[in-house]
């Protein structure tokens, strides 16, 4: 495993710079909203991104790597690296759409959403064992609402990575801590253990390159991927609850978003200075990487303590 880790990892770092110098001699740069941080426009408009098109390549190198040692079957490697590279390749489809018509935006949203939903919906089927999902040791629910509990936390997941992703080093950083967690609480025998391994050695390598300041952008295709991988190993490893504390910073990223959108339209005012509320801090003073590394520090905080909350409500 620490071979496997080390050649996830060197690929990674060896693959995202030549991927770099693609792109920037190319001039396949990101697209920043024109309503973010203001700072963002002149400081970032210039940075490539795409940057998980390597994650997909090096993920799926990986697998046919742990199916040809024998580590993995090919129904193991379908149930932890399909969903993702099928997300990625959606980000990717929007990532390329924003490149093209040189905007920020790509698929209108109700679009995104339909095809994201029709994704988990056909993987979801993956994680049901005999008609039922398991949502921890010991707890299942039936087909109907076990399926619809699974699309939308597959569904969530993107989109809570794809929010996050909008400073330098943030989104592949606190994965990186999801991905540490679960492979804490994850015997070493299971096939989601690899997974993790996967998703830790790319979002580490990632950071080589996307720490500030960012030489390249993960895009959706990055982001969408590393939700993915979330859910995944959760569903595949028979822990599909203990993506909720994985996924703790990323749920407080949306519930800011969610807050906004009532505050503006219903009140009329603003809760945050801006949202996502990574960029309430920057609003507020904070420099980039003072909130990259308190939101890494609160995630990792609020992961082990949602944890143990969890399995204390599970098996109290």
């Amino acid at each position: 495993m620490i071979l496997f880790f080390s050649g996830v990892l060197f690929s990674e770092i060896v693959l995202q710079e030549g991927w770099v110098r693609i792109l920037s001699k190319a001039r396949v740069v990101q697209h920043l909203k024109q309503y973010g941080p203001q700072n963002h426009l002149k400081e970032k408009q210039s940075t490539p991104t795409m940057g998980g098109i390597i994650f997909i390549l090096v993920s799926v190198s990986a697998g046919f790597a742990l199916v040809f040692s024998g580590s993995w079957d090919l129904p193991q490697a379908a149930s932890i690296l399909g969903f993702p590279v099928t997300a990625g390749l959606i980000g990717l489809a929007d990532d390329l759409l924003k490149h093209f018509k040189r905007s920020s935006e790509g698929f209108r949203s109700l679009q995104k959403l339909a095809v994201q939903v029709a994704a988990a919906i056909f993987w979801s089927q993956v994680y049901m064992n005999e008609g039922m999902l398991v949502l921890a040791p010991g707890f299942f629910v039936s087909a109907i609402p076990g399926s619809l509990i699974l699309v939308f936390l597959m569904v969530g997941a993107l989109n809570a990575v794809n929010i996050t992703d909008g400073l330098d080093g943030l989104a592949s950083g606190v994965t990186a801590i999801s991905f540490i967690w679960f492979i804490m609480v994850v015997p070493s025998i299971s096939p989601a253990f690899q997974g993790a391994l996967t998703g830790l050695a790319l979002t580490a390598g990632f950071l080589v390159h996307n720490f500030h300041p960012a030489r390249i952008f993960m895009g959706d295709c990055g982001s969408h991927f590393l939700g993915g991988l979330l859910v995944s190993i959760c569903a595949a490893g028979n822990l599909l609850l203990l993506v909720i504390p994985l996924g703790f910073i990323m749920g407080i990223e949306v519930l800011s978003v969610i807050i906004q959108i009532i505050a503006i339209r219903g009140f009329n005012r603003k809760v945050f200075k801006m949202s996502p509320i990574h960029h309430h801090f920057e609003m507020a003073g904070w420099n980039e990487k003072r909130v990259v590394l308190s939101f890494w520090a609160f995630h990792f905080a609020g992961m082990i303590l949602l944890t143990f909350v969890l399995e204390g409500v599970l098996y109290s």
